[in-house]
């Protein structure tokens, strides 16, 4: 497998041009993010916008923060989402619950930030479809990602696992094809790297994180 097969997730999208920037750039996965605190949060309106009007193929991802029934009920009654991507502090029964109830696939996020942290990985993916290996929050941050911070690589490196995983956490069009080559990732999320400022995606970013992820 190449670096050309790598699958390119864009995080936090705002606005249909968003949207048609990651796709151009050959982006796999746009994710909308659903959590007041963050700058890229959007509505259920914003976000149904912004799904229908998506290209046909590209995988439309929920990110969600320790949701409640009623919130993932209200978001997915109107909104056409592929994915859900939990990125709170969800345990590994209730990622299984949520993926039993609504019948899409789950993205877990677990956060890394040493090897203590790399248990955590395999618990959830007894019940995750997928996992998005993150660099772990500081302590009282307000976000549980998009912080543009990066973990040790290393930790992940050669690593094989039995379900898909992603790596996210401070990567940029400097840094992604490094991370890739050192952790044999396959997929790759950014939110941050690709952005004028929280929330404001650059569109010639997104171009250039496509490019240098996908590389041949």
């Amino acid at each position: 497998m190449t670096q050309s097969d790598v699958r390119v997730k864009i995080c936090g999208l705002r606005t249909a041009s968003d949207v048609s920037a990651a796709a151009e750039a050959g982006a796999a996965y746009v994710g909308f993010v659903f959590f007041p605190k963050s700058a890229r949060n959007v509505s259920i309106g914003e976000a149904r916008s912004m799904a229908v009007s998506a290209p046909a193929g590209i995988a439309k991802v929920a990110l969600v923060v320790d949701p409640d029934d009623a919130l993932l009920d209200a978001l997915l009654d109107q909104v056409p989402i592929d994915m859900l991507q939990l990125h709170g502090d969800e345990t590994p029964s209730r990622v299984a619950e949520v993926r039993a109830r609504y019948g899409l696939p789950v993205m877990k996020a677990v956060g890394i930030a040493d090897e203590t942290d790399l248990p955590a990985l395999s618990d959830y993916m007894q019940v995750a479809d997928q996992i998005l290996v993150d660099a772990k929050p500081p302590q009282h941050a307000d976000l549980p990602g998009g912080n543009g911070l990066a973990f040790d690589w290393r930790l992940v490196a050669g690593r094989r696992w039995p379900v898909p995983w992603m790596l996210a956490g401070g990567l940029d069009a400097g840094n992604v094809a490094d991370a890739i080559s050192l952790t044999g990732a396959r997929q790759v999320d950014v939110s941050s790297g690709v952005e004028r400022a929280p929330g404001d995606k650059d569109t010639d970013k997104i171009t250039a994180f496509c490019a240098a992820a996908m590389a041949p």
